[in-house]
């Protein structure tokens, strides 16, 4: 083949190489526009996963890039003072400079051929001049080939929010270095890293509104630089700050990260009779954020996949067709936790009322690739500490007695208090509609059900949504709170609870609204019924399920009086059943919901408009239920914090919904989503719905409930220690193995948690399974019994 590569840089010149060691027959040249050993930005920052890759693919490239790498283990956060160190991160560096040359000798040697100092203006021209059957558009993060041919790359390109710049210094980092400095502006963050013997990459960075308001957008670049070395002193040890780009003037140096995906990645040209594709790879094609420092790795990869599709052989388009299928899953994934770190920086503010210790674990775990038994794995005596200064934290919150255990208390595991009521740990089972009353009446089921949840080492079970009429329930197997029989239906199930378990439990209030008089979930959910139907309301007139729902009118004023008097009735009634806990039901489309959400809110009245006009009927509903519950019992406030349509409910708008329910005096928000309208479009993946739980702790200033796709105490244990939630609900987890906390507390090898005095026998058993299970595969592998338990829990 006749192969162009456009670009010379990681991936024009490493697929180059690959394609020229797989048949020497190949004639490729790549095209630069700079001269021979011109290159922007300092160093760049590989995995050890990555060098792996890099060996496998070409062994001589991957020597000479070891040969140059500076490698570090450590990560130092420095934070209002303090600095947190964790290990076992297995980094290393490399001079941007030094990269391209190893990858152009190595290019030469094999008889690539190499132009500079070429600028490519016209694709088809160079494909015609060099008889090209395949051109790489590896052109940047700007390329023109990509924007020649958006029509069918399809790219979408998103300008994020913060401003940096790219530095160097003679300062020499020990660890890859994050440093947080305040200034009457906003927060700055620098990342710096050693890349050769005695210069460092020293990223600075800030949201572009406090960039502006320091003045950097006026000032020319040594006023900038000035700037930055005054603020990061502390850390350059006398060094100066140096610029690549001397060149740029002003605010040109300051760069706003375009995070781009495209949709396609082959383009066919037509040169003379024949057709070449123009294949997009690099940042050509994809960018991640350098937080996550996955660029040059992800062009890299390209590179190898691409050359190991053609190893395969087929057809040119069959070859071209497996890349993109290959590296656009990779590269999406990759994009995703580069997408979580990149807001995290983002959103520095939200986390700077954290201690140091939380602070940087939250910095740490903020792609949700790297998990809590991951970090223990990496490093078991940072993440002791970590859980160690956690559960000193929830001991003195929760005013109990720390207790002495064989190791340290997984944060899950830790106590959490909530007025009167403590929590003997952070799992809640989920409230999960069961659709198995009568007449709004539980029974029998209800006390299996909630009772060996409440065995299975949870802190708090919650009831299913109860209805507070017999016109609010979902369907006609929900159970309710509005007839005498139903509290001492009730009473009957908490009093088995408390008699028998140190769990707490409690009752969610809710009314259906236009989501009502439907079938059991069996019979087809969302499906009304076919006979017996009653009466709907809403916010205003909607249907569910268009062309198929019942549809409900708008409530009266009359209506909402009534209703919220229900809701006073039901609340008096789970306080004499002896309830623990209350939770007020304003997500999923349900009644209290409708009035929330613009979707199916369009009132012209008080309760219409504005969000906090919106909000109006629910705050009357819990400021009147709040009355009437017992003040030293607690209520948390379910939302839907993401309605997934476009015009319907944000995560922003979920932080005033949150605050506003806190000035009610809400005590937690259970923060989940959807479920409002048949046009939601959610992204699902494991912990979907925790970052909504984190957004509104963190800037609302209220404690949270996490749910959502929450399976394993790594999960749980990672969203404690980082402050996203307070609380993490189970749901399905707890439907397949009522004492799921238990048996997962076990497999992390924690032995301390008491079980029921029943089944102290199970533990034991329990227990010695596991521990076997990680000693024979420790056993066939070669690695201890913690990395094997570390493992499995990463899936």
């Amino acid at each position: 083949m006749k192969i162009v590569c456009v670009g010379g840089g990681p991936a024009g010149l490493y697929f180059a190489l690959l394609m020229k060691k797989q048949d020497p027959a190949h004639e490729i040249t790549v095209i630069e526009r700079n001269r021979p050993y011109d290159t922007f930005g300092w160093g760049v920052v590989f995995s050890d996963q990555t060098l792996g890759n890099l060996v496998a693919a070409d062994e001589p490239t991957a020597r000479s890039i070891l040969q140059s790498f500076n490698h570090w283990d450590d990560i130092d956060v420095h934070f209002k003072g303090r600095t947190v160190t964790s290990g076992g991160h297995g980094f290393c560096g490399i001079g941007r400079k030094r990269l391209l040359n190893i990858l152009q000798q190595r290019c030469e040697a094999l008889g690539v051929k190499l132009v500079f100092e070429t600028d490519v203006l016209d694709d088809q021209a160079i494909a015609a001049q060099y008889d090209a059957d395949l051109v790489i558009a590896s052109d940047g993060i700007n390329s023109r080939i990509r924007h020649r041919y958006a029509a069918t790359y399809q790219p979408d390109v998103d300008a994020r929010h913060c401003r940096f710049v790219w530095l160097g210094t003679r300062k020499k980092f020990d660890a890859f270095t994050f440093a947080f400095e305040e200034t009457p502006h906003g927060w700055f963050q620098a990342h710096a890293y050693q890349y050769d013997g005695d210069t460092s990459t020293f990223i600075v960075e800030t949201p572009e509104q406090v960039w502006r308001a320091a003045g950097l957008d006026e000032m020319e670049q040594p006023q900038a630089i000035a700037f930055c070395e005054r603020l990061f002193a502390r850390y350059l040890d006398g060094q100066k700050l140096m610029a690549n780009a001397a060149h740029l003037r002003g605010s040109a140096m300051w760069i706003r990260f375009p995070r781009i995906v495209c949709r396609d990645w082959v383009h066919w040209n037509s040169i003379g009779a024949r057709r070449v594709p123009v294949v997009l790879m690099g940042d050509a094609a994809h960018t991640a954020h350098f937080s996550i420092g996955s660029g040059t790795k992800l062009a890299l990869e390209d590179a190898i996949e691409l050359a190991r599709c053609f190893g395969d052989g087929g057809t040119l388009e069959q070859v071209l067709a497996a890349y993109q299928q290959a590296r656009s899953v990779e590269v999406l994934k990759l994009q995703s936790a580069a997408r979580n770190s990149m807001e995290w920086f983002e959103n520095v503010r939200r986390y700077t009322a954290m201690e140091a210790e939380q602070f940087a674990y939250s910095l740490l775990t903020r792609s949700q690739r790297l998990s809590h038994e991951n970090l223990r794995l990496r490093d078991p005596a940072y993440v002791e500490r970590v859980e160690n200064w956690i559960a000193k934290r929830a001991y003195a919150q929760a005013g109990l007695p720390l207790p002495s255990t064989s190791r340290s208390i997984p944060p899950m595991l830790t106590p959490f208090k909530v007025r009167g009521v403590v929590l003997k740990n952070r799992i809640v089972v989920s409230p999960m509609a069961q659709y198995s009353a009568e007449d709004g009446l539980v029974g029998d089921y209800h006390l299996m059900h909630l009772g060996a949840r409440a065995f299975g080492g949870a802190a708090l079970v919650m009831a299913e949504m109860t209805c507070v009429s017999a016109d609010a329930r979902i369907t006609p197997g929900c159970p309710g709170m509005y007839t005498r029989e139903h509290t001492a239906a009730w009473k009957r199930i908490v009093d088995y609870v408390h008699a028998n378990t140190d769990a707490a439990i409690g009752i969610q209030l809710g009314h259906a609204g236009a989501k009502g008089s439907t079938r059991r979930a069996w019979e087809g959910i969302d499906q009304p019924l076919v006979d017996a139907n009653w009466p709907l309301v809403s916010a205003s007139p909607q249907q569910y399920i268009e062309g198929v729902s019942q549809v409900a009118r708008e409530a009266s004023l009359e209506d909402l009086e009534r209703i919220k008097a229900d809701f006073v009735r039901a609340a008096r009634a789970a306080a004499e059943a002896g309830f623990d806990w209350l939770e007020l039901h304003c997500a999923h489309g349900y009644l209290l919901s409708s009035f929330i959400s613009p979707l199916t809110n369009r009132r012209t009245d008080a309760y219409g408009g504005s969000l906090e006009n919106r909000c109006r009927y629910p705050l009357e509903v819990f400021a009147a239920v709040r009355a009437a519950w017992p003040q030293h019992l607690p209520i948390s406030v379910r939302v839907s914090a993401h309605d997934w349509v476009e015009g319907g409910i944000t995560p922003g708008d979920a932080v005033e919904v949150a605050r506003l329910f806190k000035q009610a005096g809400a005590d937690l928000i259970d923060c989940s989503s959807g479920q409002v309208s048949k046009q939601e479009k959610p992204v699902y993946g494991r912990m979907f719905q925790t970052p909504f739980a984190d957004r509104v702790r963190n800037e609302a200033g209220i404690p949270t409930i996490a749910v959502g796709a929450i399976y394993e105490a790594d999960h749980a244990n990672g969203i404690i220690a980082s402050g996203r939630a307070d609380l993490c609900a189970v749901a399905r987890p707890h439907l397949a193995n009522p004492a799921w906390t238990l048996h997962e507390a076990a497999r992390i090898g924690f032995t301390d948690l008491p079980w029921p005095k029943q089944y102290r026998a199970a533990k034991l058993q329990l227990e010695r399974n596991l521990e076997r299970e990680r000693q024979l595969a420790a056993a066939n592998s070669g690695l201890s019994p913690q990395q094997i338990a570390a493992r499995l829990l990463e899936g």
